[in-house]
């Protein structure tokens, strides 16, 4: 006999699990389905806007937050003829949070399990993968899955894929992404640091080469931007090559280049762009990175995907509570993040097109100096691209019923 429940969230990522905590706030039945054993992955996103941390905020989990080690990037700034200039600069936010937290993305959703799990219509299945979907007709009614008793079956009224952008559920309601051109892909790795270095990230860049530098509580988090289709000559070219490219264009670094001993330490992430036309069919809506895939340029596929959670859970909880769902209520969720998606893809593909295709092509770099001069002149310049990443367009609150006081989550 199969299983049932109101509502199965298909990933147990940011957007599955702020989902599930939210709808099980409102009394919602809510069973996530996670095909790993734990959230232990390497190089998955970890920033934290300040949105997603008003969020946490408005949920009662903020001292819990504050309890996992993170670090604060508070500004980005650009290296020019031997000064600084700021150009991002999140403390000028009106945020009651502004920084950008990293914090390793597995203590993130453990935290938010934990707060989930406590609600009692909120089951959490790990080591349960699905394969695909029911139907009845045309109508998407729940989930087949491979669990560790073998396979089976969930019913649902609601189905919500929240498994990323190569989403099973997705696949198996044959809704097609429109994708995007995008140039290039991004090689993830770490290497040490002294505690002594600014927590600011910090772009290195070269003609023909870009770094990303992130530092992280003991170690830099940094990813190489290469020419899409370049994994297998750059893993030609061997550790050694890579290493003196990493000195070349990041001198900080160059004493710690030796802990990368091979290739395996270097993480590809093929970079893709693209998204929905349609967000659901009937009895099924796909959020975050299963509606659409983001570019890592300003690092704001997490605080999407969790917009879009919390812009979902408002939408349907009530229509959910009700046994009342229709694919007029589904189209909502895309009418409300269909706007900031399409403005965030558009500003990456932009940049792509203008800063990074030009760097990869061994153009000139360097920013023109007439706008670092203005930024240098006008340093409040720095809170717009500040805004833009920190908090986004359309931010979304948490919903009445899903808040909690400080300290009750």
């Amino acid at each position: 006999m199969a299983q049932t429940t109101t509502c199965a969230i298909v990933g147990g990522g940011p957007a599955g699990m702020v989902l599930g905590l939210l709808l099980a706030r409102a009394g919602v039945g809510v069973t996530l389905l996670e095909k790993h054993g734990d959230f232990l992955r390497d190089f998955r996103g970890d920033t934290v806007h300040p949105t997603t941390m008003r969020l946490l905020d408005e949920l009662g989990l903020w001292d819990r937050f504050t309890r996992l080690p993170y670090t604060e990037l508070r500004k980005a700034t650009f290296h020019k003829d031997g000064r600084a200039v700021t150009y991002i600069n999140f403390e000028r936010l009106r945020q009651p949070h502004p920084f950008i937290a990293m914090v390793p993305q597995w203590d993130l959703l453990n935290l938010l399990a934990e707060a989930a799990t406590a609600e009692p219509t909120f089951t959490l299945r790990m080591k349960t993968e699905v394969t695909g979907l029911v139907r009845e007709g045309n109508r998407v009614v729940g989930v087949r899955y491979h669990g560790p008793e073998g396979p089976g079956e969930l019913r649902a009224e609601l189905t919500v894929a929240c498994d990323g952008r190569w989403s099973i559920a997705r696949h198996e309601a044959g809704l097609r992404t429109h994708e995007y051109p995008v140039s290039f892909d991004v090689w993830w790795f770490k290497l040490a640091r002294e505690d002594t270095t600014e927590f600011s990230f910090l772009p290195r860049i070269a003609p023909g080469k870009a770094f990303a530098v992130i530092p992280r509580e003991g170690y830099f988090q940094i990813a190489y931007l290469g020419p899409k289709g370049a994994d297998a000559q750059l893993r030609a070219r061997g550790i050694d090559a890579f290493r003196r490219d990493i000195a070349e264009v990041v001198p900080e670094a160059a004493e710690s280049v030796g802990g990368l001993t091979s290739m395996d330490d270097v993480k590809h992430l093929d970079v893709r762009v693209n998204r929905l036309r349609r967000w659901h069919t009937d009895g099924l809506l796909c959020i975050g990175d299963a509606a659409h895939a983001m570019s890592p340029v300003g690092g704001v596929g997490i605080n999407l995907a969790v917009q879009d959670a919390v812009a979902a859970a408002s939408i349907l909880a009530e229509p959910l509570r009700e046994h009342r769902v229709t694919r007029r209520d589904l189209a909502a969720v895309r009418r409300r993040r269909v706007f900031p998606t399409a403005v965030t893809q558009a500003v990456q593909r932009v940049l792509h097109r203008r800063l990074v295709g030009p760097l990869l092509r061994g153009e000139d770099p360097t920013p023109p100096a007439a706008v670092l001069g203005l930024v240098e002149r006008l340093p409040w310049l720095s809170v717009v691209p500040a805004y833009f990443v920190g908090v986004g367009v359309r931010p979304e609150h948490a919903p009445a019923f899903a808040r909690r006081g400080p300290g009750s989550g």
